[in-house]
């Protein structure tokens, strides 16, 4: 983890990769219960075994599943001390160039891309990646803004 003396001391880090998280299995359990706060229940995702015999031969995880769990991922990399807040927000592109099945392990990559000082607070871009171990294409590319606040 890269832990960083404050907002200005990580802004030195713009164009810099931040590390990678640890490898986190995505189970049936957190797509069940991604669907059921979603409300996204189609088959490939919540059915075992219409899904084993579909495009994928496994039940598939959402891929805003896989996107949100770049939060937790991330606070794996790195740390900024002295900060009073981090708020989402928003996302510039996000891709899902393959899918997660159930049982894959995923991981995140953090590059710092951006950092802007606005009257707000100063609002970082990160360009996150998960990745699937063993996966030839990341199963997300998120260019994620974050406001920081010190």
């Amino acid at each position: 983890m890269k832990i960083f003396n404050g907002i200005a001391q990580f802004q030195q880090a713009v164009g810099s990769h931040l590390g990678y998280s640890d490898w986190h299995e995505v189970t049936q359990k957190q797509v069940d219960l991604f669907a059921d706060a979603t409300g996204d229940h189609q088959w490939i995702h919540v059915d075992p075994e219409a899904a084993a015999k579909g495009p994928f031969g496994a039940p598939i995880a959402h891929g805003f599943l896989t996107l949100s769990l770049l939060p937790v991922l991330t606070e794996q990399i790195w740390r900024i001390d002295g900060l009073k807040m981090g708020i989402n927000y928003g996302c510039n592109k996000v891709r899902f160039p393959s899918v997660v099945k159930v049982g894959d392990q995923v991981r995140a990559g953090a590059e710092l891309t951006g950092a802007t000082a606005t009257p707000a607070g100063t609002q970082i871009t990160i360009t996150a990646t998960a990745e699937i171990e063993g996966g030839a294409k990341p199963a997300c590319v998120a260019e994620w803004v974050l406001l920081l606040v010190d």
